[in-house]
Order: C-alpha cells, then structure tokens, then sequence
C-alpha cells in the first residue's frame, strides 16, 4: 500500500465538504451551472474590501526593498503590532506584538498551537457539531479528541458537561465564535461560565488547559451582535484566526495565533509556537500578504450582503417546513434533516440538484449543512427547488 494505513482510513472518512462539492462539478457539467445549487463550500462569494485593493496597488507601485526576503519566523513586527493593538482594544489587556505568530490561515495556526502544547495522549475537547478537521488536526500531534456536544436545541455551550469532559489527560478545549457549521455567537455569560469551569479544572488537576479559540468568523455577526473576546474570560487563552472571511482572502492562506497576555508562562508558549510554525514547514505566513493586512485590523466586508441572504433562504425554508437554528453570524445554517439518516436526504437533495453537506461530516448526524455564501440569484433559482425537495421528503410546508 503506497499509503500509511491511517491515512487509509482518514481517506475513507474525509470531508463530506470536499465530496459534495466534487459531486457539484459532475452535475455543473452535465445540467450547466446555473441549474446546479452548490450550498457545500464556505467560500466567500464577495470580493476583497476596496481598502485591500488599494494597499495591494499601493504596494506593487512602491514595493519595500527586499520585501520577498526571509523574515522572522513569526512575520514582521510591523503587522505582530498591528494585530496587538487591535486585540488589546477588543479584550482591554495588554496584548503585545510578541504575543502573536503570522500563521498560513487559521488551520496553520490551530496545528502550530497543538504541535506547541500536546505531549502523546494528550485530550482535547471539541465541541459536536465541529468543523471536521478538528480531529485531524488534533491526530497529526498525538492527541485524542473527546467529542462534548452542544445544547441540541440552540447550539448553545453546555458548560456543565465540558466540566464533566474534563479529565487529567485534557490539554485543551477548541470553541469556534460564529460557529461552523451552526452560526451561533457564544455570549459573554457563556464565555465567563466556561472560563470559572476551566480555571477551577485546573486547580483540582494542578494542569493547565487551554482554551482554543477558532475566530474566521468574528467580524461576520448580525443585527449588531457582538462576538466577546475569549482573552477577557479564559486566561490560559488563545486565538486562531485568519482573514479568509473577514477580508474574502481564503486562497492567500494569511491568519495568526495570538496568545492571551495572562496566560500562564505565555513567552514560554511563544517560543514554542514560533519553533513549532518553522518545524511544521510553515515557516512563515506568505510576506505579500503580511504587510498588506498589517493596515487592514479593522477592515472588514460587509456583513449586511450575507444577513440579506440569510434572511432570504432563512423565511423560505422555514415555510417549507426545514427546521433551524437562526444563526447570529458566520454564513451556515444547520437545520434537523427530514430523514433519520442524512446522508440519504443529502442524496435526495442531490436529486434535485442541491448540494448540501450532511451532518455526520460534522460529527452531528440527524442535520445537514447549507453555506449561504454564494451569490443570491443563485438562492433565489434554488427555491423552486428546494420547494420540491421539501415536498418529496414529506416537510408540511
């Protein structure tokens, strides 16, 4: 065999996201484009706020000498700071430039954080439905995952039973705020519940655990929703992010990891997360795109695009009889499937041309995935389509 019998099996269980949307390309060639309802991938629709164009014309007209040189293997100081003084204003503390590692995307990040902190054996927690590569992520450093769900009825942190997750080989509690794939905003209540649950976990394990908090989403909120800062409620915190979402940047790979200022031997955490960012290949994020979001911290795109989505595909399903969570950000809805099985409704919708995502890919069978972040003739063509799927699946309507 040409391939590790674990990776084998990881294949065989790989992202139903990538697979639905494999299966898109078949019927995109077969039926045309405009008759195939892709909702599989979270790839922003919209492009780059017009800040970033000008930064990138800026840029390639006055380029800095020796820009595309080696660098600091956590990136320029220029951007660390500039990333610092934006946390600092959003958690009130002192967050310093040495505090974060420029990282390819919030996946690189989420890996330089578990290689920095995870011995073999080592738990993490992660929160049912999560965003599938969770675990491999969490595999590829020797650690276990241990699957806590979510208040089945809102989505909702269930502090008690991650308190109850809790054991002497926890190492760390991966939350994402607006969630993939529910869309629900974790409130400040919640965050300080689960900061008092950890810090107390960790005085009766004399063990520190970190809280991971996995941000692509943060600016992407709605009706004037805020989404708290992790670094205000959990000491030994830290964030992984990227600008995939907030600047429709996702094939630049450019993100970070921030460590919360508080944290227990936080220069110790970061010397490990800079080696670790240079021994997993990373070694830096991509040098263009570092000093082009350096002047880009409170930049975001409009958010007010995808709410009016929302709201659209939100009122027409639920008057077919689809039921959901109303997400608060992010651009996901995961509503209950029809079926018992998702996978078989997943199968049904693809019938009819709709690409969905099931719930099982997300550790949560029983729902499906829809990614409204695509362009809204295409949600508006997909209704009559989803009327019909809703009335073969046997929805009232």
């Amino acid at each position: 065999m040409p391939v590790a019998d674990k990776i084998a099996g990881f294949i065989a269980k790989s992202s139903w996201i990538r697979k639905m949307f494999e299966e898109g390309e078949k019927l995109r060639a077969q039926f045309g484009a405009d008759k195939v309802y892709d909702f599989t991938l979270g790839n922003p629709d919209v492009e780059p706020p017009q800040p970033f164009r000008d930064e990138f014309l800026k840029l390639a007209k006055s380029p800095v000498p020796g820009m595309h040189r080696y660098m600091n293997n956590a990136g320029y100081i220029e951007t660390r700071n500039a990333v610092a003084r934006m946390l600092s204003a959003a958690s009130d503390l002192p967050v310093q430039g040495s505090q974060v590692v420029m990282t390819c995307g919030a996946g690189g990040a989420l890996n330089v954080v578990l290689k920095t902190i995870l011995n073999p054996g080592d738990e993490v927690i992660i929160l049912t439905p999560y965003f599938v590569e969770y675990r491999f992520y969490i595999d590829n450093h020797g650690g276990v995952p241990v699957e806590v769900w979510t208040d089945r009825d809102t989505f909702q942190l269930d502090v008690a039973a991650i308190g109850a997750a809790i054991t002497a080989k926890t190492r760390a509690i991966i939350i994402c705020s607006p969630n993939n794939p529910t869309g629900v905003i974790y409130p400040a209540e919640s965050l300080a519940a689960l900061g008092e649950v950890v810090a107390a976990k960790e005085k009766e394990l004399g063990r520190q655990i970190c809280v991971i908090s996995d941000e692509p989403y943060a600016r992407i909120s709605y009706e004037g929703k805020s989404v708290p800062n992790i670094f205000r409620y959990v000491a030994n915190s830290v964030i992984v992010t990227s600008h995939s979402k907030d600047l429709a940047l996702p094939g630049e790979r450019i993100g970070y990891l921030a460590a919360n200022p508080k944290m227990n031997d936080v220069d110790q955490f970061m010397e490990g997360a800079v080696f670790s960012n240079r021994v997993l290949g990373f070694v830096n994020a991509p040098a263009l795109m570092q000093r082009l979001v350096a002047g880009l911290q409170h930049v975001s795109v409009d958010a007010s695009a995808y709410q009016e989505k929302r709201d659209l595909l939100y009122e027409s399903l639920t008057k077919l009889g689809f039921s959901m969570v109303k997400p608060d950000g992010a651009f996901y809805f995961f509503p209950k499937s029809p079926f018992a099985d998702d996978i078989e409704f997943v199968k049904l919708a693809q019938k009819h041309r709709i690409l969905l995502v099931p719930g099982a890919g997300f550790g949560a069978p029983g729902y499906f995935r829809i990614a409204y972040c695509v362009d809204k003739k295409m949600i508006e063509r997909s209704l009559p389509a989803w009327a019909e799927l809703a009335r073969e699946a046997g929805l009232a309507g």
